[in-house]
């Protein structure tokens, strides 16, 4: 079963979702890159690794826990069983608490190389919610950003989640949901947006590569369509249900119910 929503479902901006459909789609546009490419590059799954102290559990869904506690043994042990029979004054009995974890966060992105040099020649980033809401995974992401748009490194950003602080986008005068940007390095501070709405498909966008070379064009519709088919995404999601906040546009909301209606009758 295909999502009803033309381009982008926002029922997988859903923590419980997201995580998987993160590393999904990065992983399908490396592998429908990699076929463009000339011998001269190839195409890396990259790890970013930081520590979040965040306390919103709704955005690690899905992000395995750092810290399992086991179960305390209701069993006295002989020790206990002579303190407790001995009529001594004993220590006060504390209560049992637990202290705040750093949680170790992973986030997968792409880089595409030069096969001699291992240069980065692009970075392609796809924004996650801790991304876009104030913490360790703003700060880690803001700080590499600024280290490629100051390199010669050309970055392609998108921006496939409603909620949080969108990235710094000078100039942008659309105000739609979703944000695909194409930063070539020779360019700057030019850029390339693709503002998209929810009720539009998502576009084809390209990878920029050295002056000259020719550049991979990442059909992204198609291939977000393949990775909700092969990960049943639309059979899972209860599209009875409201839509995960923030809440649409009164236009945006009256067009969605209306798409939504054949699952709610």
């Amino acid at each position: 079963m295909p999502s009803p929503f033309p381009g982008m479902d926002p029922y997988l901006e859903q923590a419980a979702f997201w995580s998987s459909f993160h590393s999904r789609l990065l992983v399908a546009i490396a592998d429908i890159i990699e076929p463009q490419l000339t011998p001269q590059y190839y195409v890396e799954v990259e790890t970013r690794t930081y520590q979040s102290d965040d306390s919103d559990d709704a955005l690690l869904i899905g992000i395995p826990d750092a810290v399992v506690f086991s179960g305390r043994s209701t069993a006295s042990t002989p020790e206990q069983a002579i303190a407790e029979d001995v009529s001594i004054a004993t220590l006060p009995h504390p209560e049992r608490v637990a202290v705040p974890m750093p949680l170790v966060v992973n986030e997968r992105y792409l880089e595409v190389r030069e096969m001699v040099t291992d240069e980065v020649i692009t970075a392609i980033e796809l924004l996650s919610p801790k991304n876009k809401k104030s913490g360790e995974g703003r700060i880690a992401y803001e700080k590499k950003r600024r280290a490629i748009l100051g390199s010669a490194t050309h970055l392609v950003e998108l921006d496939l989640l409603r909620g949080g602080k969108p990235m710094a986008i000078l100039g942008m005068r659309g105000t739609n949901a979703y944000r695909i940007l194409i930063s070539r390095s020779h360019i700057r501070p030019a850029a390339d947006l693709y503002n998209v709405s929810l009720q539009q498909q998502l576009p084809n966008f390209p990878i920029p590569l050295k002056p000259g070379d020719p550049e991979p064009i990442v059909p992204l519709q198609e291939v977000f369509n393949g990775v909700c088919d092969r990960a049943r995404y639309p059979s899972r999601i209860d599209y009875r249900l409201p839509i995960p906040p923030p809440a649409l546009s009164e236009n945006d909301q009256q067009w969605a119910e209306a798409l939504l209606t054949p699952f709610r009758q």
